[in-house]
């Protein structure tokens, strides 16, 4: 069985991040979404609340599976069992970082390869933060995040009056 992992804090989970999900799934028979509790971040969602959305937009992808994890991503691989470890690439930023990360998790565990999928153009310049940002703002979030998550994050920073651009 050919299984990956795709780490990340995914605070929130945008389309870009869906994308990923999507594509990596239709690589592998089993992909674990996991979902880092970063202790040195301070995230808009808790992680229960973020497992659970994940839950929510990846329902239709029967070969998915989310879990939250601590501690360094290579070794939540290794934990479960998985051959490739999944990063999405947006710009050339990121790959200088990831390449990074990538070569010290193979001297780490040689038996797990990393995988790059590069986000698709649409979305090569979304990121949470700057979902975070423009909702913050009262801006619409709707072409960024699937509409159970504008709603959730809608909830979480405008709780009394309950502004919704989704």
């Amino acid at each position: 069985m050919k299984r990956a992992v795709y780490p990340g804090s995914f605070d929130p989970v945008t389309y870009g991040h869906l994308d990923v999900i999507r594509r990596s799934a239709a690589l592998v028979d089993e992909l674990i979404v996991g979902v880092l509790q970063n202790n040195h971040k301070n995230p808009l969602f808790s992680l229960q609340e973020r497992v659970k959305i994940l839950h929510e937009v990846t329902k239709d992808m029967s070969n998915v599976r989310i879990e939250s994890f601590t501690g360094l991503s290579i070794d939540f691989v290794r934990t479960c069992g998985a051959q490739f470890l999944v990063r999405g690439l947006r710009a050339i930023t990121d790959f200088d970082y990831e390449l990074q990360m990538a070569q010290t998790n193979r001297i780490m565990a040689k038996e797990i390869d990393t995988i790059f999928l590069t986000t698709s153009l649409e979305y090569a310049y979304l990121s949470s933060s700057t979902v975070k940002e423009v909702a913050y703002y009262g801006g619409d979030i709707s072409k960024f995040v699937p509409p159970e998550v504008a709603q959730a994050i809608s909830r979480k920073i405008h709780p009394q009056t309950g502004i919704s651009e989704a």
